[in-house]
């Protein structure tokens, strides 16, 4: 949530940033209520005090035995008008707030300005693709061959694009889970969390997952709970409402979860397989820091994430995401894309975003910098570290065999005890 004393010194930077976005919001609109809120609390105030100095008056008459008839008359309309004021006060901060709510994050000024995917601007490729002498068989394709992944089982439990990871492919999730956790906690120095499944409607304001997006979460009505999106809403929640000693800063967290969403939209061959389904796994990064040092921190963030295709030997691409591109509440994100053979095409594995302080002004996540020091806004940022379909796709597909066999990245034998899914 952006500062309201923010929009009301910078309109047009708040208009553009929503226009470049492609997010409406009535900013005129806006700037209308904040000086109808301003105006009407002034008069309250200044109503409040005439009706203080005529209490003040009336008990001085009463000490004298003398009449205060008229001033108990004035006295009453003053308070009649004071709720009327306060009334309508109340109605302005409810609509205020409602509209104040739907403004998007301000874009970083690195932010190439874009309308959609063709706009982003490719930071590095890393990883040879190679052109093997045979036909590279889709993942959907060698993953049932080799009794890897069932879909047609979790079809039959869930509906479309839910899916059976089973025998070799169970195993090899569960060896990229480990070793991922791993590489973050004894290598990155992240705090491994495990975090509950369903948050309260609060935790996803906070993070700004709602009100926009809860068409596309699954909601528990009876409790008023959702199934997470992603870690970063717990991970990043569980210092809401909370004043942090500067020390602390920066926190870092990791969490392996299974995430749901419904993608509304996602039928078509380019979405088949593992490409985007209902529920995934996923291993999530989050930083809380200081924001003199959080652009810092998203590279090093990205560093982090990159590392784990590094390792995989999977060959990516790195781009930075047009205005177009961001979410709502992002203020700048790269994007790791990793090859799959069999689509020709990069696939989105991973976003590494800064929040700076808009996720944390809804969540009320301060810091205070020194003793006496007044509290700030930390700022907030996360990364996937990396997602599974993808991955597994880019394993299957990338290590493919002549054979018909999926060769398992060196990384990864330890963890899954063989060094080829036959």
């Amino acid at each position: 949530m952006l500062d309201i004393k923010f929009i009301r010194e910078h309109p047009d930077v708040v208009r553009k940033a929503a226009e470049n976005k492609r997010i409406s919001v009535d900013i005129d609109h806006l700037l209308e209520l904040d000086r109808d809120q301003r105006q009407i609390q002034n008069a309250y105030e200044k109503l409040r005090q005439q009706r203080n100095e005529c209490s003040l008056k009336i008990n001085q008459l009463r000490k004298r035995d003398e009449d205060a008839a008229q001033l108990i008359r004035e006295m009453k309309e003053k308070n009649q008008s004071l709720k009327s004021l306060k009334n309508e006060l109340a109605g302005i901060d409810r609509d205020l707030y409602q509209l104040l709510i739907t403004v998007p994050n301000i874009p970083h000024a690195s932010v190439p300005v874009g309308a959609g995917e063709s706009d982003n601007i490719q930071i590095r490729i890393r990883g040879a693709i190679t052109s093997p002498d045979f036909q590279i068989k889709p993942h959907w394709e060698i993953g049932e061959q080799l009794g890897m992944i069932d879909f047609s089982g979790g079809s039959k439990l869930a509906g479309s694009f839910f899916i059976n990871f089973k025998g070799w492919g169970a195993r090899l999730e569960r060896a990229l889970i480990n070793f991922m956790l791993d590489l973050h906690v004894k290598q990155h120095g992240y705090i491994e969390i495990s975090p509950p499944l369903l948050v309260s409607r609060k935790a996803m304001f906070g993070t700004g997952q709602l009100p926009r997006l809860e068409f596309d979460m699954y909601r528990l009505e009876r409790d008023d709970l959702f199934l997470i999106p992603t870690a970063e809403v717990p991970l990043t929640n569980l210092h809401s409402d909370e004043i942090l000693d500067g020390e602390q800063l920066p926190i870092n967290y990791v969490a392996y979860t299974p995430c749901f969403r419904r993608e509304s939209g996602t039928h078509g061959r380019q979405n088949r397989g593992l490409v985007r389904i209902h529920q995934f796994d996923k291993i999530e990064l989050v930083k809380l820091t200081e924001p003199e040092t959080s652009y810092h921190e998203l590279e090093t963030l990205l560093a982090d994430a990159e590392a784990v295709l590094q390792k995989l030997e999977l060959p990516y691409q790195v781009t930075r995401m047009c205005t177009g591109e961001l979410s709502f509440a992002s203020a700048k994100c790269y994007d790791i894309n990793v090859w799959s053979p069999a689509m020709n095409k990069y696939l989105e594995v991973a976003s590494c975003c800064n929040f700076s302080d808009f996720q944390a002004r809804r969540a009320s996540i301060r810091y205070r910098p020194g003793k006496g020091k007044k509290p700030r806004f930390v700022h907030t940022l996360n990364a996937s570290g990396v997602a599974l379909p993808r991955t597994m796709i880019a394993i299957l597909e990338n290590y493919q065999t002549d054979r018909g066999t999926i060769k398992i990245p060196r990384v990864l034998q330890d963890y899954v005890g063989t060094d080829e899914i036959k």
